[in-house]
């Protein structure tokens, strides 16, 4: 794996060994980014279930001003601080080890983002909680982008009403990129 774009192109990332972790194709990545790309300059980036930083770390080398890091598990914490040290992101991120949904009750008050996007285990439902937890605090900024990557079975079926809507879904051989917006009532 590799950061594809960017002051940080062309280097390469480590990824925690075992399939515990799903790292984004190039190809996928490519995509998620050129829909991404007006909203990344300059924005402050909230990458859950981190897994390697890749998302996060991609976002940071195309011009995020700051990206936070969240991820549960141990070893993908060391590998993501590895990562930041070698691409030398580290003055621009924030890494924290806790569920998602802790991460947001803990940054709420506290910080506002731009973009946030979120890889979580497929077919858990970890997504609703996730969004969930965005919609009842203070962690967006009003125009926040949201991508939940997913399985392409995933059902999505309870995000209206949520308070998001969908504004573009790009699909892939095996999953998905669901993007979303708070919605607003006229």
């Amino acid at each position: 794996m590799r950061v594809i774009a960017g002051k940080c192109r062309s280097l390469p990332l480590k990824t925690p060994p075992g399939d515990g972790t799903r790292p984004t194709t190039d190809r996928t990545k490519e995509t998620l980014f050129n829909v991404l790309m007006p909203y990344i300059p300059g924005c402050r980036f909230l990458d859950l279930f981190a897994g390697s930083g890749g998302i996060g770390i991609e976002a940071l080398s195309r011009g995020a001003q700051s990206c936070c890091f969240v991820e549960n598990n141990r070893k993908a914490i060391k590998i993501i601080e590895d990562n930041l040290a070698f691409t030398k992101l580290k003055p621009d991120a924030e890494v924290l080890q806790m569920d998602a949904v802790s991460a947001i009750r803990y940054l709420d008050g506290k910080e506002q983002f731009d973009v946030v996007f979120m890889d979580p285990p497929y077919l858990h439902d970890h997504e609703k909680n996730v969004i969930m937890a965005l919609k009842g605090s203070s962690c967006l900024c009003d125009d926040a982008v949201i991508v939940i990557e997913a399985a392409l079975e995933t059902d999505l079926s309870w995000i209206p009403g949520s308070g998001f809507e969908i504004f573009k879904q790009k699909k892939y051989k095996t999953n998905q990129h669901i993007f979303l917006r708070m919605e607003f009532k006229e």
